[in-house]
């Protein structure tokens, strides 16, 4: 449901949330290596999310990026409408064009459509706060 742009950016910013302290900015090279993220490729997102204001960003020696708003306010919902946007929330899985205004939609529309509301409603709570609390209590991990 996520294209790998939008895991590596939620990977990303769980980073900086777990690894930044007090509004320290982290290199984009570190990042890069401690997910395994093409350099690049990774600094195309994080400009991209520093842009919408959720990372902040310092150029320079010294310069990289940090969190842009309070972690307790970001929601994987804010990172996701950036990176991929709405769509993977209302397009049929399988490509039918016009599956869900159908009165006969695709053979998996009625157990997808369930399954994706309940998606939608865990991105629309989840806070990067939570998700890094749970990084840093041990009971999760987000590196490979």
């Amino acid at each position: 449901m996520l294209s790998n742009t939008c895991k590596y950016a939620i990977r990303a910013v769980l980073y900086l949330a777990v690894n930044s302290e007090s509004g320290q900015k982290i290199g984009i090279k570190q990042i890069s290596k401690e997910l395994d993220i093409p350099t690049p490729f990774l600094g195309k997102i994080l400009q991209s999310l520093a842009k919408h204001k959720l990372l902040s960003s310092t150029k320079g020696p010294n310069g990289g990026f940090g969190i842009g708003k309070k972690p307790e306010e970001l929601l994987l919902m804010d990172i996701v409408q950036i990176i991929d946007g709405m769509d993977g929330f209302h397009k049929c899985i399988i490509g039918v064009r016009y599956c869900s205004e159908l009165e006969n939609p695709c053979a998996l529309h009625t157990r997808y459509a369930e399954l994706r509301e309940e998606i939608r409603k865990i991105f629309e709570v989840e806070t990067i706060e939570i998700l890094a609390n749970n990084i840093r209590d041990g009971k999760q991990v987000f590196v490979i």
